[in-house]
Parts: C-alpha cells; structure tokens; sequence
C-alpha cells in the first residue's frame, strides 16, 4: 500500500443489486497528482481490472482517464477525518518513530538511565513526563 505516498483510505462498494458501483478514496495533494500516481504503479493495474466492468472506461494510462472519473464523481456530502492535519508521510513518519520509541522503552538501559540521578533534572521536565505519560497510555 505505500506504493502511493498520498493515500489515506480507499474502497470499493459494489451496490444497488450488483448494478453498480462506487470507488472513494482520502489523499494529499491534488487530485491531478494523485490520479497519476495511480498509472505508476500497480494500483493502476489493479485499477483497470476493476473498472474494465465500467462503462465507457479508457483505461488507467489513457489520457483521457482524468476527464472520466470527472463525469463519473459524486461530491461527499458529509466527510470528518480523525487527523484532518497530517499527511500520509507524517503519519508514516510518526508510526516509525513510536516504533523506535517503544523499543528503546523496553530495555533495561533505559530503565537505567531513569534512574540515574545525573539524568533527574532532564526526567522531572513536564515535557519528558509528558512523554513517559504518553507512551504508557
């Protein structure tokens, strides 16, 4: 999935008696960006296997694949993001720093190093607190 930087979330809905169907997607940037994203990888694959079934469909390559979602899309009427200020990347980003984070946590040396007094002025900020309260939460 991190083929393409800027995707959030992205499904597929098949409804109203199999009849028809629905692609709804979250990303960064612009909408020209991320379209093209698509054809660069295997999404875009994947992309014309699925909307092969569509109408009118020119394919993911095709120059014309911008102008057919536009005549194909539907405005979200209702949207909330629980992180509507980070991008994909920083997101990403703060995943691997928390990972790095837990595991410096769990060795004994740091334990260690919490208790030595030359480290309790810097262990006493509200700061580091903060983060000791954070990553136990």
């Amino acid at each position: 999935m991190h083929q393409i930087g800027t995707l959030h979330d992205a499904r597929h809905v098949i409804f109203d008696d199999d009849t028809r169907f629905m692609f709804a997607s979250v990303f960064d940037g612009s909408w020209d960006t991320y379209i093209d994203d698509f054809g660069k990888t295997v999404v875009g694959q994947n992309f014309d296997r699925i909307f092969s079934h569509s109408e009118g469909w020119p394919g993911v390559s095709d120059p014309g694949v911008k102008d057919w979602f536009v005549e194909h899309q539907a405005p979200a009427e209702v949207f909330d993001s629980s992180y509507p200020d980070l991008t994909v990347q920083q997101t990403w980003k703060d995943q691997r720093v928390n990972e790095a984070f837990q595991d410096v946590l769990d060795t004994p040396e740091f334990r260690e190093a919490l208790e030595n007094p030359a480290n309790a002025k810097l262990v006493g900020t509200p700061a580091f607190q903060k983060l000791l309260e954070q990553a136990a939460a």
